[in-house]
This record gives structure tokens, sequence and C-alpha cells, in this order.
């Protein structure tokens, strides 16, 4: 079960349409079906789903370093990232999302945090 926000910053990003994001900056929450300044341009649904997974694991970062018992699959899974990208073809979690959050060892790195400032640490 997601922590009360984690499951907030997924709603908001399940709900989100991501389509013409490189167009536009809105609110949170933005619906092209109601937008009265519509953009023509428009990603297709690769580049949409795109945008979300990396939406999703902007926030992870974040979620994951502040709660290290963060389930990443299920945070992907409410935020609307599809299974054939959560899921192996087997059925197995696939360890693409795992991959996509900045690790050392089984703790998140610090949000903005770079590999080259960890190492700069040790």
């Amino acid at each position: 079960m997601l922590s009360r926000l984690a499951q907030q910053f997924a709603d908001e990003i399940a709900n989100h349409d991501w389509s013409d994001a490189p167009w536009r900056a809105d609110g949170a929450g933005h619906q092209r079906d109601r937008d009265s300044r519509l953009v023509t341009e428009q990603l297709d649904s690769e580049q949409t789903e795109r945008v979300r997974i990396n939406v999703m694991w902007v926030a992870a970062q974040v979620l994951k370093f502040n709660d290290p018992n963060l389930d990443l699959h299920e945070f992907a899974a409410a935020c609307g990232v599809p299974r054939y990208f959560t899921h192996n073809t087997d059925g197995r979690r696939s360890g693409t999302i795992t991959a996509g959050v900045r690790m050392d060892g089984s703790q998140a790195l610090e949000p903005g945090q770079s590999w080259q400032d960890l190492m700069a640490a040790r």
C-alpha cells in the first residue's frame, strides 16, 4: 500500500494529460478535452507514455529517498505506467522501474544528488 503522499503524487501524474507537455506549461491535472486554448501539436501515445514514465521516476526519486519502503512498481502502476513497462513478458516485475531511480545499494540517492556527488563524497 502506498503512503498517502505517494498516492497523491501518483493520482496527479495519472490524471494529467501529458500529450502536449513539450509545448505547454500547464497546471496540475491538465486535460486537453477541457482546454479552451488547444495546442495543435500533440505527442503520439508512445511519446506521451515516455513523458509520464519520466515524471513518475522524478517523483519516485524523492519519495524513495524519504520512504525506503516505497514499492516502486506499485507507485508506477498507480501513476498509470502501462503494465508492459512495469512487468516482463513472463509476468515478473521488470528491473526497468528500479533502474530508473538513482540508488546506492538499497538506498535512494538524495534528490538532486548525482553519481558524481556520491563518488566525490567517498
